[in-house]
């Protein structure tokens, strides 16, 4: 996907319905500085805003994600592209975020143990001691809470009686799942039977 062609595009399109970035941005409810980062390629347009933004340019998503105009008999073709890319797109972002669980889980680890450390075996008054042995329990908390909200949603998860690939809804349910790495042993929302499901990155 061409971030540049398609922020050439989106600036065609705004112009041809005589429309500055100001004027866009207001009625999309978000910053002309948003508008210019698309139109220079640095960004896309978010997915919650595509629809109403092709209504505003008189194209349609296809259109947009191809950064050109479409004929009816090409249609199907740069449909089936843009899916794959978007597809292709969304793994590698999940596959960036799968690694940055396991380092935000490293930090708060190592964290939490070197301020027990330090609060066990270097002189200091009492409180100071058990003020270190809290914000260590507090970070690692909180760390890996946030490494376990992205295994949660990055990738899916497989049953392994049907073969199902989902994300898990519920993130309490989740958090207190049996886990031997990333595979959870959980409930298939489609089948109902229980097992151990493995992380997967791609939806089919």
């Amino acid at each position: 996907m061409n971030q540049v062609k398609i922020g050439k595009f989106i600036a065609s399109c705004r112009k041809e319905q005589g429309m500055t970035q100001a004027v866009l941005a207001e009625k999309l409810g978000i910053s002309d500085r948003a508008v210019s980062k698309w139109e220079t390629g640095k960004s896309m347009p978010d997915s919650g805003i595509m629809l109403e933004l092709c209504e505003l340019l008189g194209i349609n998503v296809n259109e947009l994600l191809s950064g050109e105009r479409i004929m009816a008999e090409a249609y199907d073709k740069k449909l089936e592209e843009n899916l794959l890319d978007l597809a292709r797109q969304k793994e590698e972002k999940d596959r960036q975020l799968l690694r940055l669980e396991v380092v935000i889980g490293w930090i708060a680890t190592v964290t939490f143990l070197t301020l027990v450390f330090v609060a066990s075996f270097i002189e200091m008054p009492t409180w100071l001691r058990v003020l270190l042995i809290v914000i260590g329990g507090v970070l690692f908390a909180v760390g890996i809470a946030n490494a376990v909200r992205i295994e949660q949603t990055a990738g899916y998860y497989e049953c392994p009686n049907c073969g199902y690939r989902y994300v898990p809804e519920s993130y309490r349910s989740f958090l207190f799942t049996q886990h031997m790495g990333r595979t959870r042993k959980m409930t298939c929302p489609k089948c109902g039977k229980r097992g151990w499901h493995k992380k997967v990155l791609t939806k089919e």
